[in-house]
C-alpha cells in the first residue's frame, strides 16, 4: 500500500515548477493585466486633476502588488500544471472583473473592486499554501502574507464606505500596510527561480510599455494629420528610449546578480526590493508617461495642463529615479546621468505648461536620446562584454536542472 506522505509528496511534486523560462499561461495570465494597466491610464485621463493622478496610481499600486503575489508564487509551481491551470483561470475571472471596475473604483464599483481583489488574492494564497504543504518554512510566510492580505482586503471593502479624503486615505494605508507585509514576517521562507523571476518583470515592463503605444492610438482617435503624425513618431520614440535603457544592460546583469546571490535571506530580499518594490516606480513612471502620451497626441498644438504636463515630464523622471534606486540596491553606487536628467525634467514641467505639447515632447525625446548616446559613448566596449557575459550566464543557468538552482 502507499504511504500516504509519499503520495502526497508524489503529487506535489508534479505542480512543482521545473524550467526557467516563462511558460504561456503565464503571458496569457498578463494579458489580463494589459486590461488593468489600460484601465489606470483611462482612470487617469477622464479626471485630469491631482485627485484624479493619485486615484490612477492608489489603482495601479494595488493592482501591481496583487500581481507581484503571482510572479513569486509561478517560480514556486508549475502554472501549466493541469489542477493548477484551473484555478489560474478563475484568477484570471477575477482580475478581469477587478480592471473593468478600475474605472469606478473610487465610486460605484468601489466594493467590486475590492471583493474581486479580494477573490484574486484568495486564489493566489491558497496556491501558495498548497505549494507548502511540505515546506514549513515557506508556510509560515504564506501565513504571514494571508494575513497582511486580509487586512489589505478588509480596508478596501471599508473604503467602499466613504469617498473623498478618507477613502483615498483608506486606500493609501491598505497598500502601505499590504506592501509593508514582507518586512513584518520575514523573508527566509520564500522560494525563488531567479532568471525566471527576472524575465518575468522583464515582461510585464513590457507589457506597460505597449500601453503607450495603446495610448498614442487611442489619443488620435482615427484622426492623422501632420501634427498627430508627428506627435506619434515622437511617442513611439519615447517608448523605444525607455526600451533601450531597461533592456539594454540592466535587465541582463541584473538577473545575473540575482542569480548569483546566496540562496535564501539574501536571494529573497534582492528579489523583494529590487523586483517587487522598486519594478513599481518603473511601471507608474511608463503608466504616467502613457497618460501624458495621450493627452499629448490628442492635443499636440496646445499647451499642456499641469497634471498631464507633469505625467509626461514627470512619469520619464519616475522610470528614471526607479533605475537609479535599481541599480542603487544592486550595485550601491549612483547613475548620475540618469538622476540628473530625472531632475532636469522636473524642473521642465512648468515650462510644458508655456508651450505645445508637441514642442513638449520633443523635448523630452531629444534629452532623452541624448543621455543614452552619452552612455553608450562612455561604456560601449563594456557593454558588449557585459552583454556575452550576462547572456552565457543566462544559458547556463537555464541549463540547470532546477533542483540544483534552487539547493
Amino acid at each position: 500500500m502507499e504511504n500516504p506522505s509519499e503520495s502526497r509528496r508524489s503529487r506535489l511534486a508534479h505542480i512543482r515548477r521545473e524550467g526557467e523560462r516563462v511558460t504561456p499561461l503565464e503571458l496569457f495570465f498578463d494579458l489580463v493585466f494589459v486590461l488593468a494597466i489600460t484601465q489606470c491610464t483611462a482612470l487617469m485621463s477622464h479626471d485630469q486633476t491631482w485627485s484624479g493622478l493619485a486615484q490612477g496610481l492608489l489603482v495601479l499600486g494595488v493592482l501591481w502588488w496583487a500581481w507581484v503575489g503571482y510572479s513569486w508564487l509561478t517560480s514556486v509551481i508549475d502554472p501549466e500544471a493541469e489542477a493548477i491551470r484551473l484555478v489560474i483561470f478563475v484568477a484570471m475571472a477575477a482580475l478581469l472583473i477587478v480592471s473593468l471596475a478600475v474605472p469606478e473604483a473610487f465610486g460605484s464599483l468601489a466594493l467590486t473592486f475590492a471583493l474581486g481583489i479580494g477573490a484574486f488574492r484568495v486564489a493566489h494564497i491558497a496556491l501558495f499554501m498548497l505549494a507548502g504543504a511540505e515546506d514549513e518554512a515557506l508556510r509560515r510566510s504564506v501565513i504571514g502574507l494571508a494575513v497582511s492580505t486580509a487586512v489589505a482586503v478588509g480596508l478596501l471593502v471599508l473604503a467602499s464606505l466613504f469617498d473623498g479624503i478618507a477613502q483615498g486615505s483608506l486606500w493609501a494605508l491598505a497598500l502601505f500596510l499590504d506592501m509593508a507585509g514582507p518586512y513584518f514576517f520575514g523573508s527566509e521562507g520564500w522560494k525563488l527561480v531567479p532568471h525566471h523571476f527576472a524575465e518575468r518583470h522583464g515582461l510585464i515592463l513590457i507589457i506597460a510599455l505597449g500601453e503607450s503605444i495603446v495610448a498614442i492610438g487611442v489619443g488620435a482617435s482615427g484622426a492623422l494629420d501632420l501634427g498627430i503624425g508627428t506627435a506619434a513618431v515622437l511617442g513611439v520614440g519615447l517608448a523605444a528610449a525607455l526600451w533601450w535603457i531597461y533592456f539594454d544592460v540592466v535587465a541582463l546583469i541584473s538577473a545575473r546578480r540575482l542569480g548569483e546571490a546566496e540562496v535564501g535571506k539574501a536571494q529573497n530580499e534582492l528579489a523583494r526590493d529590487s523586483y517587487s518594490y522598486i519594478h513599481l516606480a518603473l511601471v507608474a513612471g511608463i503608466v504616467l508617461g502613457a497618460f501624458g502620451l495621450k493627452v499629448t497626441i490628442g492635443h499636440h498644438a496646445d499647451h499642456l495642463h499641469d497634471v498631464p504636463a507633469f505625467a509626461l515630464l514627470g512619469g520619464v523622471a519616475v522610470y528614471l529615479l526607479g533605475l537609479v534606486a535599481f541599480r542603487y540596491r544592486h550595485v550601491r553606487s549612483i547613475n548620475r546621468q540618469r538622476l540628473g536628467l530625472a531632475i532636469v525634467l522636473l524642473v521642465l514641467v512648468p515650462v510644458a505648461t508655456e508651450v505645445p505639447a508637441l514642442v513638449s515632447l520633443a523635448i523630452v525625446d531629444v534629452l532623452i536620446w541624448s543621455m543614452i548616446a552619452y552612455e553608450r559613448r562612455g561604456y560601449g566596449a563594456r557593454r558588449d562584454e557585459l552583454r556575452r557575459e550576462a547572456n552565457l550566464a543566462h544559458s547556463a543557468a537555464v541549463e540547470r536542472p532546477t533542483d540544483e538552482r534552487t539547493s
